[in-house]
């Protein structure tokens, strides 16, 4: 099948790209495939054969040396100094295979004239997103996840491997923008086919909690039903409590918490001749508190359109946009409870 050709091999830039410093050669192994440190609790990612080292600048100072320091006392010798340019060669790989590959969606979508073939594409768009996902999962896990893995280094190292995270995660969020604008992709929360939001990694906070990233393509009303109102979310976290193995009668249970904005626009009803720009949108992270039915009430659930909820505002951030990697900052802050000393806030479904 042509499209099965077309992800074997990467498609020459077209007019008006800008080609990455080095392109990997025809036939480049997908990311399941590539070689990559291995954060704490995760196997390592097998591989045929060692990718070769990234040419061209890195991220992060390549004269410093990375050397682990052991988790507890008699836990074994410190492993070997291991240069920072050589940990990061085949994450940086990796990152020019990913973002090739998403150059070649945007090339067939801006200049083939086959329509049907930009179909195809789309369809195979969540298979890319998919395709993703490991490389989120090492990024986010080998940055975030406690302990520590890199000793004194670790927030060098941490600060490299969230950059590239960030990277990916707006190049992706522009390709979909891209196919959606063309009317190849939608984006509506209620379509079950739809890519509303992709997953953009998982990394854990304690042995029993483990956070899961999800970014929305484009802001999406806080419900279906649109209330709370004028309240619309740009990120999800999903907070994981893993139940112990010795602990009896307790399920895993999962609490969600946004990134949002309010529209100070739609609240006021001023017009945007007669309104600022700058505070157009106020963001907060909350917590989405749940109204109803109660979680052992089937028969309510089958009958219920819509599930209510609120949402509580847990920190206000101000009128400019966090970043995608300063939000999820944020966000463990608070459940660390680190951040500040702002007011719990619940926004209730009459108004904003």
């Amino acid at each position: 099948m042509a499209l099965e050709q077309w992800f074997m091999g990467p498609k020459p830039p077209g007019p008006g790209e800008t080609p990455l410093s080095e392109d990997l050669e025809p036939g480049a192994q997908p990311c399941r495939e590539h070689l990559w440190p291995t954060p704490p609790n995760r196997p390592a990612i097998p591989a045929e054969s060692e990718a070769e080292d990234a040419q061209g600048p890195l991220p992060l100072a390549s004269a410093s040396t990375l050397s682990p320091e052991p988790l507890s006392p008699g836990s074994g010798p410190a492993p070997p100094l291991l240069p920072l340019d050589t940990m990061f060669s085949p994450i940086i790989e990796q990152l020019r295979y990913l973002l090739k590959k998403a150059d070649d969606f945007q090339s067939y979508l801006l200049y083939s004239r086959d329509r049907v073939q930009k179909e195809q594409l789309a369809k195979a768009m969540p298979t890319f997103l998919k395709m993703c996902e490991p490389y989120f999962l090492y990024l986010e896990a080998a940055a975030r996840s406690m302990p520590p893995i890199y000793g004194a280094l670790q927030d060098l190292v941490r600060k490299g491997l969230l950059e590239i995270s960030q990277q990916l995660t707006l190049r992706l969020e522009q390709l979909v923008l891209m196919y959606a604008s063309f009317g190849f992709v939608e984006l509506e929360e209620t379509d079950p086919l739809s890519i509303s939001c992709f997953f953009c990694g998982r990394f854990s906070i304690s042995p029993t909690h483990e956070v899961s990233i999800f970014r929305y393509c484009a802001p999406a009303a806080y419900t279906a039903s649109r209330f709370p109102r004028c309240l619309y979310k740009k990120m999800r976290w999903n907070l994981e409590t893993i139940s112990e193995p010795n602990s009896k009668g307790k399920d895993s249970h999962v609490d969600y918490y946004f990134l949002c904005y309010r529209d100070t626009w739609e609240e006021t009803g001023k017009s945007p001749a007669n309104s600022c720009a700058q505070i157009q949108k106020l963001w907060s992270i909350g917590r989405w508190v749940h109204l109803g039915p109660a979680d052992d009430d089937l028969y309510s659930w089958i009958l219920c359109p819509q599930p209510p909820g609120d949402y509580q505002q847990l920190l206000t951030i101000g009128f400019e946009e966090p970043s995608h990697m300063l939000a999820t900052d944020l966000l463990v802050q608070i459940l660390t409870g680190q951040a500040g000393s702002a007011r719990p806030t619940v926004w209730t479904t009459q108004g904003c």
